[in-house]
């Protein structure tokens, strides 16, 4: 039960400006950035500077038997820090130190609200990059994305999140505090929970430090932009350009419909008439860009593209991305609200799910655009609604269960990237099946028997 003495032990914790409990200041952490969502305000907000304030805020909910929700930038797109039954949220925000970064074992030490944009602006002075590089790069916290493990425009080439964590440090739901992985290359001490807590949401335990991987910075990097006047051949250049053994940085796709809504806000001369556009970019040393961009752009061509625009300039190369980074933004001016999925399949199976999708969008009548990373086979469906008619929401909830039944029926899943969260828990029994599900929930009762973390996300309490 939550009182007034509650509030007092947490601001004897960690002093009374980083405690948050005026109504009117909690709106702020009642939701995130998914759309179509309960609204829950939380009954105090507690902003941590260090992992002995987390260790002592856990201790406090245990005591008072009260659930905690860890929150970085709220950036997350399942509705995955949503404070559903009300409670602490821990936004780590004020834990925001770049501890070290050790160019010797190529590696960095920080906190977890770290924005993911900092860290690399200061890998860049060395030389090095942070790879992952989710759409809210230049707001979401690491501490967040670790947790959902989110992905990114250059998945196909370096990978997502988790193929850049080497350690990390975070306190149990009993307040225990374990620290795992390292910096040594290889480690195969145990079970792996590095891997464990990763995408867990929150779900686990609370992160209070990370280790994470860097890399040297291409040198170069080319881009360039496909026009198809016919799903098919996008699809069959996407498998033939990674079939030759090339792999983008950058594999992205956008259909007519998304084409059509960037170019009306963005102007950047995107082509209204084409029924898909591929977006490339490779990079690397001077000598394998200068061998892979001229490829890619004849595979292109011996796929059937009509056109091709290939970027000689910085200010192209950024037109073209500006374009492709502003797909969210361009939808979000056709109604008050997007619905962003991420439906992934093989690659090779890029135009039978966008197919699928706009059957889907002409059975229910709605308005579905789609792009996404094409290289790795994730997509983002998106549905523009109006969150006020209730009848296009009901719409949208069977068309949403029907792209996941369609990307599970190409050999799919139903999050790439974005996590499961509230918006996707009752889908995965589609994809694991009840056997499945009870085992992810036997995972999380071994660590966290009262569901004190993040209770409502990833995996519920069962009957």
């Amino acid at each position: 039960m939550f009182s007034k003495e509650v509030i007092n032990e947490l601001v004897t914790v960690v002093g009374k400006e980083n405690v948050i409990s005026e109504l009117e200041d909690l709106v702020t952490y009642s939701f995130d950035a998914t759309a179509a969502m309960p609204r829950v305000k939380p009954d105090v907000v507690v902003t941590p500077l260090n992992t002995e304030h987390v260790v002592k805020i856990v201790e406090v909910a245990k005591k008072y038997e009260i659930p905690i929700y860890p929150r970085g930038s709220g950036t997350n797109l399942s509705g995955g820090t949503i404070p559903l039954e009300k409670g602490i949220v821990v936004s780590m925000v004020h834990m925001n130190k770049i501890l070290e970064v050790d160019l010797d074992n190529l590696c960095a030490w920080v906190e977890p609200g770290v924005i993911i944009q900092d860290l690399n602006n200061e890998a860049m002075k060395h030389g090095l990059i942070y790879p992952p590089d989710p759409g809210t790069v230049a707001t979401a916290t690491m501490g967040g994305s670790v947790s959902e493990c989110s992905g990114g425009l250059r998945g196909l080439k370096y990978g997502v999140t988790k193929h850049y964590i080497m350690g990390m440090e975070l306190v149990l739901a009993n307040g225990d505090v374990i620290k795992w992985g390292g910096k040594t290359v290889k480690n195969v001490t145990g079970y792996d929970l590095t891997a464990l807590f990763t995408g867990a949401e929150g779900t686990l335990g609370i992160i209070t430090r990370l280790l994470v991987k860097l890399i040297p910075a291409p040198e170069a990097r080319k881009s360039l932009l496909a026009v198809f006047d016919d799903l098919d051949k996008a699809g069959n250049a996407i498998s033939s350009i990674v079939r030759n053994k090339i792999i983008p940085a950058t594999l992205e796709i956008m259909d007519k419909v998304t084409i059509n809504t960037v170019e009306n806000f963005t102007k950047a001369g995107l082509p209204i008439h084409a029924e898909a556009v591929l977006l490339i970019e490779v990079d690397g040393y001077k000598e394998s860009v200068a061998r892979e961009a001229p490829l890619v752009e004849k595979i292109c061509q011996e796929c059937g593209a009509i056109d091709i625009k290939v970027a000689e300039t910085d200010e192209e190369r950024d037109l073209i991305w500006f374009a492709r980074r502003n797909a969210l933004p361009s939808l979000g001016q056709v109604k008050p609200s997007t619905v962003l999925e991420d439906a992934t399949v093989p690659r090779s199976k890029i135009p039978e799910i966008i197919k699928a999708i706009r059957r889907i969008a002409d059975k229910y009548q709605l308005f579905i655009a789609t792009y996404g990373h094409a290289g790795d086979g994730n997509l983002h469906p998106t549905i523009v609604i109006d969150p006020t008619d209730k009848d296009e929401i009901e719409r949208m909830e069977h068309a949403v269960a029907e792209i996941f039944e369609a990307a599970l029926g190409l050999g799919g899943t139903i999050s790439g990237e974005h996590g499961i969260g509230i918006g996707k828990i009752k889908y995965l029994p589609l994809e694991f099946g009840e056997a499945g599900v009870d085992t992810l929930r036997r995972i999380k009762e071994a660590l966290d028997p009262n569901y004190m973390l993040n209770p409502g996300k990833v995996v519920d309490r069962g009957e």
